[in-house]
């Protein structure tokens, strides 16, 4: 931390105990920033009493000085001190997550934080995102992150063209072959594909995950968000269908917006009861998707997809699908109500 010849003296762990007190009290005439910074020294000050007396001071700062702190060129470990001091206050979430002196590891937990504005304002940067698979992460776990803010983060982060060298064509049902497979796969991890490779022959390796898609988890699970990101649009036909149901709602997103789905993955992910409602929901709205009539009755007898979104579908249900929809104990009971009613008005119960 850089400090004036006036504020490092009493900052100074060397300093008489006298002056460090009376700095971690607040008397003293200093600049906001610097006033901050020496307060937050203190704090860490060997003595006891001079540590608590500037944590209460630096958590008291009047709203003025702490306003002015928040957007200053202030050490990252000061701004990641008071984003947690005040981590129930948006306004100033907002402000640390806008200053670039705050760190990446700050912003990441910020965009945790249960406030819209602040997941905004982390994801509409985009340096730091592609620098920082850990905010991209806390992005993606945060259920405040809308729809259109994921696509615009795909937008930009896992773009529609592919890089020289990325595979193009595919085969039948949109599978590739093992070579254009290799070359996604060292389109995705750069240098450290050769290390992957290795390590996923061994006979460790087979002995523990015995197949071909449990390498591919192992892979998935060492992976960052981006890393996924990317092989979700370069991967193949098994490489989505794991990334379609990872935990961070962004891969689960980028893995269905690949250019490589086909209209069978789409059937089986509506199907799927272990795959998460945003899944169900991008696919429900989907209305390509939706004119196949497998995806219509998939997502209305889907228990896991949003009620108000299945009810849409039972309408264009054949009459065989809606007798077994009226009799199933697996769907919710107003899309089986619904499906009686239809039946009804026909005349067909």
């Amino acid at each position: 931390m850089t400090l004036s010849a006036q504020a490092e003296r009493y900052a100074r762990t060397d300093a008489p105990r006298q002056n460090r007190l009376m700095a971690a009290r607040g008397a003293l005439p200093l600049k906001p920033l610097e006033l901050a910074t020496v307060l937050f020294a203190l704090a860490h000050d060997p003595d006891a009493e001079v540590k608590s007396a500037a944590r209460n001071t630096l958590e008291a700062l009047p709203a003025h000085v702490l306003d002015t702190v928040l957007s200053a060129n202030a050490h990252p470990a000061l701004l990641s001190h008071l984003a947690r001091t005040h981590e129930g206050d948006e306004s100033r979430a907002a402000a640390i997550a806008l200053n670039p002196a705050a760190g990446d590891d700050t912003v990441s937990w910020l965009a945790t934080l249960p406030f819209k504005s602040v997941v905004e304002v982390v994801a509409n940067n985009q340096e730091r995102l592609l620098r920082s698979p850990e905010i991209v992460e806390s992005l993606g776990a945060n259920p405040l992150t809308s729809r259109s803010t994921i696509d615009r983060i795909l937008g930009f982060l896992n773009p529609v063209s592919e890089p020289d060298g990325t595979p193009e064509g595919t085969g039948q049902d949109g599978e590739i072959t093992e070579v254009e497979e290799e070359a996604a796969m060292r389109a995705v991890l750069g240098e450290d594909f050769a290390a992957w490779a290795r390590r996923l022959v061994t006979e460790t390796e087979r002995d523990e995950c015995g197949t071909r898609s449990g390498n591919l988890q192992a892979m998935l699970q060492q992976m960052t968000v981006i890393q996924k990101i990317k092989l979700a649009r370069l991967g193949n036909k098994e490489a989505r269908g794991l990334l379609a149901r990872d935990r961070n709602r962004i891969v689960a997103i980028a893995a269905i917006n690949s250019p490589k789905l086909t209209e069978s993955e789409v059937v089986s992910y509506a199907q799927s009861r272990n795959i998460s409602e945003e899944v169900l929901r991008a696919i429900a709205r989907n209305s390509q998707w939706t004119r196949s009539y497998a995806t219509k009755l998939a997502l209305t007898t889907n228990p896991k997809c949003p009620h108000a979104l299945a009810m849409k579908f039972v309408n264009h249900l054949q009459d065989r699908d809606l007798r077994a929809i009226m009799k199933s104990k697996d769907v919710h009971t107003l899309i089986a109500s619904q499906a009686r009613r239809i039946l009804m008005k026909k005349g067909r119960i």
